[in-house]
């Protein structure tokens, strides 16, 4: 990185000279940078999670070698943020030439006015200091972008100032141009027109752009980086074949490989804090169950999975489960905020839109969908923490054999967690199986620990489970006791 030597910022094009100030290319300045920060160990992209071992390497090399960048994955892979957090690879700041709207560097400008501004004043030349975030430019691609607004067009006002048409100056420049000496990206490039994609060809090859036929030479020095899904990128056929060619690097994102990073990712986005004086605390297994649901749905035939499943639908039904855990909370002056299995009801609403049906199963309501995927990762999530080992069930014959018996338990969302506490002595094997969870001594742990092992012996067929105007009920296996009113949802 080019430091400057003297506290103070040179403000002239001699002061910059005096300090000996190397301007170097985007592509020099991030490839030096990235060295730098793999030499200190430093973290280069920071939030980035589950992509160590596959996509950062890849994207470490297109740096190295000065590549432009496709990132080609599903919604909700991090995409955007990962092109992002290139922005730390940029020198901290850089000079350019005051007034330039392209980032002219003052020792090499590139623009008319940029070469007039240095002929006219020399040393004197006047310079300003513009942080790596105002280097950065991004577009959202639609159909009905423009080559104007990408490149840039004329400028009727500057040509009513009295400018000929001819002239340079009359250029208003696009976002590309502006993005000079920095990072230019283009969310979902497939959605471009195959005209403005076409106008794309000159920036990434040759590195020079046209605007109406002008014979204009505009040497850019910038980045180009871009995001596709790659059922558009690849079958529909939506990028023509000559851009892709321009782009060096065509590097594959994907969602996380595994429920640990599902979590290490929910655990970044929802932080577990206090909510108005009432601390968070979400049990190992709801966490699991939360993450398991997500897995679930990428793995099911009634998911559209070409769409994809977005990481965004465990954060936001994290944040919903939460929510829902924290009504209950302040209705019932409970002094903590602990989800349990009845505040799974709530992320139905955050499930929704994140999840494209298969034609075939566009009758099933959503609602219908979760509850699968959500039996799916209870069974799962149980398993995992109580049918492990050589005993396995034999830890839960107690609590079973006692729904036999007659036990029954009727269980809430709006249900307080003191309501809980009764059952440790009332409901046979209840005890020994708590245990197993290891967890805490609070009632809203005991309340969602409880949930977890009913809602567990029912989906593995142990115990019959009845919803009653919003209140579940667990009972013995077929032997279910008719309340009027209720809908067997076994």
């Amino acid at each position: 990185m080019s430091r400057i030597k003297t506290q103070s910022k040179p403000q002239t094009l001699g002061d910059l000279k005096n300090e000996g100030y190397v301007c170097r290319t985007v592509r020099e300045e991030m490839r030096a940078n990235l060295i730098a920060a793999m030499e200190t160990g430093g973290d280069i992209f920071p939030g980035i999670i589950g992509y160590e071992e596959t996509v950062l390497p890849q994207l470490e090399n297109a740096v190295l070698s000065g590549h432009d960048v496709i990132l080609l994955g599903e919604r909700g892979q991090a995409k955007t943020r990962l092109i992002r957090s290139l922005v730390n690879l940029l020198d901290e700041e850089i000079p350019v030439i005051r007034g330039s709207e392209v980032n002219d560097s003052p020792l090499a400008p590139i623009s008319r006015l940029g070469k007039e501004l240095l002929a006219k004043n020399g040393d004197a030349l006047e310079i300003e200091w513009i942080k790596r975030q105002e280097r950065y430019a991004e577009k959202l691609a639609t159909p009905d972008t423009t080559a104007a607004e990408l490149i840039g067009e004329i400028d009727p006002i500057k040509v009513a100032e009295g400018r000929y048409l001819s002239d340079e100056l009359t250029i208003h420049f696009g976002l590309v141009p502006r993005a000079n000496r920095g990072i230019f990206a283009i969310n979902e490039l497939p959605d471009l027109s195959e005209k403005v994609q076409v106008s794309l060809f000159n920036i990434l090859q040759e590195r020079d752009l046209q605007i109406k036929g002008y014979k204009l030479r505009l040497p850019l020095d910038v980045l180009v980086v871009a995001t596709a899904n790659p059922e558009d990128y690849t079958s529909r056929g939506r990028i023509i074949t000559p851009l892709k060619d321009r782009y060096s690097a065509h590097i594959r994102t994907h969602y996380p490989l595994n429920r640990r990073l599902e979590k290490r990712i929910i655990d970044q986005e929802v932080p577990q804090q206090q909510r108005h004086g009432r601390p968070v605390r979400v049990t190992g297994f709801m966490k699991d169950i939360l993450a398991e649901l997500t897995m679930q749905a990428r793995l099911s035939s009634d998911i559209n999975q070409t769409s994809g499943v977005s990481v965004r639908m465990s954060i936001s039904n994290m944040e919903s489960m939460i929510s829902s855990a924290e009504k209950r909370a302040i209705r019932c002056g409970e002094p903590e905020i602990v989800p349990r299995i009845s505040d799974l009801a709530a992320v139905v609403s955050t499930t929704d839109g994140k999840l494209e049906l298969e034609y075939a199963v566009t009758e099933e309501t959503p609602a219908l969908i979760v509850e699968k995927l959500t039996r799916r990762a209870v069974e799962r999530v149980f398993a995992e923490y109580l049918l492990t080992g050589e005993k396995g069930w034999q830890k839960l014959e107690p609590l079973v054999t006692g729904f036999n018996d007659g036990s029954w338990v009727e269980v809430s969302a709006l249900a307080p967690a003191r309501d809980y506490v009764p059952l440790v002595g009332r409901l046979k094997g209840l005890k020994p199986a708590l245990e197993v969870l290891e967890l805490g001594e609070s009632a809203g742990e005991l309340a969602a620990a409880v949930e977890f092992l009913l809602e567990g012996l029912h989906v593995n067929r142990k115990i019959s489970r009845e919803v009653v105007e919003g209140r579940t009920i667990y009972n013995e296996t077929n032997k279910i006791q008719q309340v009027e009113g209720a809908s067997d949802l076994a």
